[in-house]
C-alpha cells in the first residue's frame, strides 16, 4: 500500500510536469513549424523566383539580347568625305580644289534580315536558358523544403519520446524512492533521456542550417522567421503524371532545357544563314561635288583663271575573289551537327531523368505504405505494451529501451522514406519541367 500511495503521488506530479515539458518542446518545434501560418513549398519557390538575387542578375541577359536585336536591325551608316587640295605649297598658287562626297551602303544577300533572325533566335534561347535555371533553383529550394520537413519530423518524434522517458523517469524514481526498483534501472533511464536531447540537439542543428540555405535561395533576411507548413506525411499534392511514357512526353514538350537546346539549333541554323549571305557583297552607291581651280600663267594674253564645278557619280562594289566567308560557312555548318548532336543527348538524358525520377517515386510510395500499414503502429504498440507491462514489473528497463530505439529506428527509417518520397516527386516534377503555375 505504501508502494502504491507513492507511486501514485509520483504519477500524478509526474503528469504535471509532463505536461508541461510536453507543451515547452511542442513550442519549440512551432518555432519552424506552423500548419495555418507556415510557407509551403510553392509559396518558397514563387518566393525565390522573386527575390533571388542570382536569378535576378541572370534575367538581365535578356534585356542585353534585346539590346542586340535591335541592333542587328540597323542599316549601315552613310559616309561623308571631304577633300581639299591646294597649290600653294607646290609653287601653284592661286590653285586648288574643294570636294564634297557622300556614300551610301546597301546591303545584298538579305545580310540585315539574317542578323535580325540570328538576333530573335539568341533572344528566345536565352530566355529559354532562364527558364531552365528557374527549374533547376525551384528544384533546389524543393529538395531543401523536403529536408527541413524531415528534420522537423525527426525532431517532433525525438521530442516525444524524450517525453515519454521523462514520465518513465519519474515513475521510476517513485519506484526507487520505494524500494522497488534498483537504481540502475533509474540512471539507464537518464542516460536514455540525455541520448534523446543529444541527438535531438544534432537534428535542430541541421534544420537551422537548412533553413538558413532556404532563406538565402529565397532572399529572406538571416535572422527573420521562416516556418514551414506542409507535413511530410501528408504534403500538398503535386500533379503526379499517370504513367512514366505521360511524364516523358511532357518533358519532351515542356522542358525548358530542351526548349533552349531547339534553339540553339535554330541559332546554328540562322548562323549559317548568315554566314552564306554575309559572302554576297555590298553595293556603296556615291556621289562628290568638286570646285577646282586652275591658273594658267604661261599664255599670250597674260595670267588666265579658270574655275570648274563637277558632281561625280559612282558605285563601289566588293569584289569576292579571295575571301567569300568560306570558314564562316564551314564553321556555321559545324555548330548546327553540334547543336543537332547536343539536343539528342539532351533527349535520352530527359528521358533517363524521368524514369529514374518515376522509379523512385513508386519505390518510395510503396516504402511509405508499408511503414505507414505495418512496422509504425506494429512498433508503437510495442513500445505501449512494454511500458505498461514494465510499470507491472513484467519486463525489465532494458526491454523497454530496447523496444524504443527500435520504435526511433523505425520512426527514422519513415522518415527517410516520406523525404525520398517527396523529393522523388519534386524531381520528377523538375525532370517534366512543370511550370511552378502548374503545380
Amino acid at each position: 500500500m505504501l508502494f502504491l500511495r507513492g507511486a501514485w503521488r509520483s504519477l500524478s506530479y509526474a503528469i504535471g510536469l509532463i505536461l508541461l515539458v510536453t507543451g515547452a518542446a511542442h513550442a519549440q518545434v512551432r518555432f519552424y513549424f506552423d500548419p495555418l501560418q507556415g510557407a509551403s513549398a510553392n509559396e518558397i519557390v514563387r518566393r525565390a523566383l522573386t527575390a533571388n538575387g542570382e536569378l535576378a542578375a541572370t534575367r538581365l541577359e535578356i534585356e542585353r539580347a534585346r539590346a542586340r536585336l535591335r541592333q542587328a536591325g540597323l542599316r549601315p551608316n552613310p559616309t561623308i568625305d571631304v577633300e581639299q587640295s591646294t597649290g600653294r605649297f607646290t609653287g601653284s598658287t592661286g590653285e586648288g580644289e574643294v570636294s564634297v562626297g557622300i556614300a551610301v551602303p546597301i546591303e545584298l544577300g538579305g545580310k540585315r534580315q539574317r542578323r535580325i533572325e540570328l538576333a530573335r533566335a539568341e533572344l528566345e534561347a536565352v530566355e529559354a536558358e532562364i527558364a531552365d535555371r528557374e527549374r533547376r533553383l525551384t528544384n533546389d529550394v524543393r529538395a531543401l523544403y523536403a529536408e527541413a520537413l524531415a528534420a522537423i519530423r525527426e525532431l517532433s518524434t525525438l521530442e516525444e519520446l524524450t517525453d515519454l522517458d521523462l514520465q518513465t523517469t519519474r515513475f521510476v524514481q517513485a519506484r526507487v524512492n520505494e524500494g522497488e526498483t534498483a537504481p540502475i534501472e533509474l540512471n539507464q533511464l537518464r542516460v536514455e533521456v540525455e541520448r534523446f536531447r543529444s541527438r535531438r540537439a544534432l537534428v535542430e542543428g541541421r534544420l537551422k542550417s537548412t533553413l538558413l540555405k532556404l532563406k538565402s535561395l529565397t532572399g529572406v533576411g538571416p535572422t527573420d522567421t521562416l516556418r514551414l507548413r506542409e507535413d511530410l506525411q501528408q504534403p500538398i499534392a503535386f500533379p503526379a503524371p499517370a504513367s512514366v511514357d505521360a511524364a516523358e512526353e511532357i518533358a519532351l514538350r515542356t522542358r525548358p532545357d530542351l526548349r533552349f537546346a531547339r534553339l540553339v539549333e535554330e541559332v546554328a541554323h540562322a548562323g549559317l544563314r548568315l554566314a552564306r549571305a554575309s559572302a554576297v557583297p555590298n553595293l556603296t552607291p556615291f556621289t562628290k561635288y568638286s570646285n577646282s581651280r586652275t591658273v594658267f600663267e604661261d599664255t599670250p594674253v597674260g595670267v588666265l583663271r579658270d574655275r570648274d564645278k563637277l558632281l561625280t557619280f559612282g558605285v563601289s562594289v566588293e569584289l569576292p575573289i579571295f575571301n567569300r566567308n568560306q570558314g564562316g560557312k564551314e564553321e556555321a555548318a559545324v555548330a548546327i551537327n553540334q547543336a543537332q548532336r547536343r539536343r539528342e543527348f539532351l533527349e535520352a538524358v530527359i528521358r533517363s531523368e524521368v524514369q529514374s525520377a518515376y522509379a523512385r517515386y513508386e519505390a518510395a510510395q510503396a516504402a511509405v505504405t508499408t511503414f505507414e500499414q505495418g512496422a509504425i503502429p506494429r512498433s508503437s504498440e510495442n513500445v505501449r505494451t512494454i511500458r505498461a507491462a514494465y510499470q507491472l514489473g513484467a519486463f525489465s528497463i532494458t526491454d523497454l529501451l530496447v523496444e524504443q530505439r527500435r520504435l526511433l529506428d523505425v520512426q527514422r527509417e519513415f522518415t527517410e522514406a516520406l523525404a525520398e518520397r517527396y523529393r522523388a516527386l519534386a524531381d520528377l516534377q523538375a525532370a517534366m519541367g512543370t511550370p511552378v503555375s502548374q503545380q
